[in-house]
Order: structure tokens, then sequence, then C-alpha cells
């Protein structure tokens, strides 16, 4: 989606010289003006003003003020917007919590959504190329996975999990600690796992121990190159809600309830704000799906013009 091209030969399928014409005027009719999105499951989502990626739109293509790449809306290589679209007309996200974004090598740039977290919340977010990522071994205590896998919990127990990490952390081998502890550890972690939500809800500050989460940014074919790295290993997992993709790459053979990266870390911090910081959800992460929404209407749109849909 990024290096989105608003001629018909990129967004279209042209299939004869007179289907090619229609599909051309079509979209053209969808340069002058907004998109319908009477059937847009993003048409919830309270977003900052979309008029600037309008203008932008209808300019076509422009400069990046860094790199002087021509890109559509921003530049996905410097992570900025390109000339037609002021930065002050960019809306930005607070995060409760700082988030790692490990990018698969062979993850092509121009089809990543992981730039949009870093264009719209610069301040709390850092994406990384692989190999080249942090050591966690550390504060593993206060870090989390986002990988569905068999040891995999939810949101709502990541402070339970983090608190016995942080034991682990603190007695990690029988020969330091003595019998007695442990077995009167274990007997304390047994009762609350009877019940783990009562461990979460006693105290807010249970969950801001979590202080970074960290998404993988890959096509699922490539994460099992990233997931085996010694260097996550031992990290808390976590898995999401089942929740369907609105994803226009949708990656063949998949079920529709795999995310995309900007997808996935919209609909973490929806979870975690409402489970962990136990607080009433009023749409302040949507503008994380500010450029996300705006192109997905722009390709389904197109794709309606095109008789596909």
């Amino acid at each position: 989606q990024l290096t989105m091209s608003l001629n018909s030969s990129t967004l279209l399928n042209e299939g004869n010289a007179q289907g090619a014409k229609r599909n051309t005027e079509c979209l053209e009719s969808l340069l002058q003006s907004p998109s319908p999105i009477q059937d847009n499951p993003l048409q919830q989502l309270q977003l900052a003003s979309q008029e600037v990626l309008e203008k932008a739109k209808r300019s076509g293509r422009s400069k990046c003020p860094r790199c002087n790449s021509s890109r559509m809306f921003y530049c996905y290589s410097c992570f900025v917007p390109v000339e037609t679209v002021p930065t002050k007309e960019i809306p930005t996200v607070k995060l409760p919590l700082k988030i790692d974004i490990i990018k698969h090598p062979n993850e092509t740039d121009g089809k990543s959504t992981a730039v949009h977290a870093k264009l719209l919340a610069p301040d709390d977010v850092t994406i990384y190329k692989y190999p080249c990522i942090p050591e966690y071994e550390e504060k593993r205590h206060e870090i989390a996975l986002i990988f569905p896998g068999p040891n995999s919990v939810s949101v709502k127990d990541i402070a339970f999990h983090l608190q016995k990490y942080t034991k682990k952390s603190v007695c990690p081998s029988d020969d330091d600690c003595s019998r007695e502890p442990l077995l009167k550890q274990a007997k304390i972690e047994r009762e609350a796992e009877k019940n783990p939500n009562e461990c979460i809800s006693s105290s807010r500050s249970e969950g801001t121990r979590l202080k970074k989460i960290i998404f993988i940014d890959s096509t699922w074919n490539q994460t099992n190159k990233i997931i085996t790295d010694e260097r996550l290993q031992g990290l808390l997992q976590i898995e999401l809600k089942t929740r369907k993709t609105c994803f226009w790459r949708h990656q063949k053979g998949k079920p529709d309830t795999y995310l995309s990266t900007i997808e996935a870390i919209y609909y973490f911090l929806v979870d975690y704000h409402q489970e962990i910081l136990k607080e009433s959800y009023k749409g302040q992460y949507d503008n994380l799906l500010f450029f996300f929404s705006f192109m997905y209407t722009l390709i389904k749109d197109a794709k309606c013009c095109a008789g596909k849909e």
C-alpha cells in the first residue's frame, strides 16, 4: 500500500481496451471527489480529517523531503510524509507503552504497514530490520511479544504472567533459592492461576509493568526465521482476540484472521486499554489507522469500478 500508484495499470486489472478506458475514467472520477464509505468496516473510527490525503491523492505522487524519492502520501524508507502532505496536518498518537517492530529483511518496504505506526506515533515506535535487533533478555519481565503459539496468553492475563516472569528473574534456578521458598512460591502461583483476573484487577500498576511490546513485520511464511531467534526466546507471548483483516494484500491461502502489522498494533492497544488499564475506550488509538483506512477505501472503490466486486 505504500508505493501505490493511482493509475489504472497499478490498481486495476485491464482486460481489453474498452475495459481499460472504463477503468481509467472511473478512477479519475474517484480522484475528484471523496470516496463513498457506506460499506467500509472502518467507517466507525474516530479519525482526524483526511482532507490532506484527499488533496495529495488529486495531486499525485510527490517527493520525499529527505531522499527526494517519488512517493504517494509518505516515504516508506525515511518514515516521513511527502511534500504534499504537511506534517502538521498528520495526527499524532500517544501510546501507553513503547513498541518495537522487527521487520524481516525480505519484506518489501512498499508493502508493509509498519511505517504507519512510525509516522503516527513517532515518539513511541521504533522499527528494526532483522537481524539488527536489541537484546531483550535482561528486561523480559517488562516486555512481551505479539505472536500466536502454544504458550501464548491473552491480553487480560498479561499482568499475571509478567508477575511470574519477575519472580523467575529473581530466582532463576534452584541453586539460587532454598527449596522452601520455591514451594511456597509455587503454591501462591497455583492459587493465583485459579482466578488470574483478581491478580490483574487488584491494582492498575500490575498492568503497567509491561513497558514494551514487540511486533514482527513479515509474511507468515517468513516469520519462523525471526521467532526462533535466541534473542526473542523466553519472552512472554501474547495472542490477540480473533478479528478479521481489512488488508487489501491478503496472503493467499491464509485465514482472514491474519492481520496486517498496523491492524495488529491497533487491536492490541484497544484490548490493552480495556483489559489492563481498565479504562473505557473512546477512540484514543483510532488515528493509528489514519492512512490504512484511507487507502482501504481508495483501493476498494477502484476494485469496484474495475468490476472485481
